[in-house]
């Protein structure tokens, strides 16, 4: 039973590693770290940002079309 859940969780971990679900979730911590009191944005602003940078420079996206 403990392999299954071991096995679940890595196969979890690598979903969201490769959809870039996890994105939200480094950003944050990596907000904190730097600087605990400052504002972070929301899940949402986060996801406007970064889809307004990719559309900037289309070489963050890598989008096809």
């Amino acid at each position: 039973m403990r392999r299954a859940r071991l096995a679940i969780r890595g196969v979890r971990w690598y979903v969201r590693e490769l959809t870039d679900e996890s994105a939200y979730e480094r950003y944050v911590a990596h907000v904190r770290e730097g600087n605990p009191q400052a504002p972070v944005p929301t899940r949402r602003e986060f996801e406007r940002m970064r889809t307004d940078r990719q559309e900037k420079d289309p070489r963050q996206g890598f989008r096809c079309c």
